[in-house]
């Protein structure tokens, strides 16, 4: 199947999705599907790839494909910064495990989805361009990497789905735990996301009590957690960083 891709790039699917672990950086709240372990990697593989990357004052999407072979090579999705709530359709196509192989050598821009959902027991993560095609039903889903799907619709990728996000929990490039996530820290993680993101984190920087009540009892969860540590405390630093912030 042929699709589009950011703004002037086509790529047809292939058989060979990424095989690289996701990596979600809570941080900075990005999902790398890559080889390279840190930002020097990132770096030294532009020079045999080419594809989408952030330009000055935009936050673009990576797709960066092999430059000899036209194969995607790697990819990093930003978390965006609305989220908002939606029902969606319970008869979404399966999941078909693909890779992309670009038509043509060439840069393009990959514009950054505008809006997440993510429910309550963080099964999943989705992003896309508008609550509009949030909530449609997909025309198709490409699994491209473990856990990791593009969502198409009328041939485009409109969006991206992480499955069991707190899985794949770390902090910047670092590999995220082989241990699976405790039943509270799946919790946990989807108020974080709630918490960072619009309309909630507004009211927190507006010092509205209600926000305040819930961003105080997520961290004193957080601090008090026994179990699975590594995940809690990586939340736990970006919880705590927000009321520093704006704490009177």
């Amino acid at each position: 199947m042929r699709i589009t891709v950011g703004d002037a790039m086509t790529a047809e699917t292939t058989d060979r999705p990424l095989a690289f672990t996701p990596r979600f950086d809570f941080r900075d709240l990005q999902l790398i599907v890559a080889g390279y372990a840190d930002p020097a990697g990132r770096e030294r593989e532009l020079s045999d790839t080419f594809g989408s990357l952030p330009w000055l004052w935009s936050q673009d999407d990576y797709l960066r494909f092999d430059r000899d072979s036209g194969e995607l090579r790697s990819l990093t999705f930003f978390v965006p910064a609305r989220s908002v709530s939606v029902s969606r359709s319970h008869d979404e196509p399966l999941s078909r495990a693909a890779g992309l192989r670009a038509d043509a050598v060439r840069e393009f821009v990959m514009p950054p989805t505008t809006v997440f959902h993510c429910d309550s027991g963080a099964g999943e993560l989705r992003a896309c361009g508008s609550v509009r095609v949030l909530g449609t039903r997909p025309d198709a889903r490409f699994a491209i990497a473990p856990d990791v799907t593009l969502l198409v619709h009328e041939g485009a990728v409109t969006g991206w789905s992480l499955r069991d996000p707190a899985r794949y929990l770390t902090d910047g490039f670092a590999e995220p735990s082989q241990a699976p996530p405790a039943p509270a820290t799946r919790i946990r993680l989807a108020e974080c996301l709630e918490l960072v993101s619009s309309p909630l984190v507004d009211r927190v920087m507006d010092r509205a009590p209600e926000a305040w009540r819930r961003l105080r009892a997520t961290e004193r969860a957080l601090r008090e957690q026994r179990e699975d540590r590594p995940r809690a405390d990586i939340l736990h630093g970006v919880i705590s960083r927000l009321i520093e912030d704006y704490e009177v």
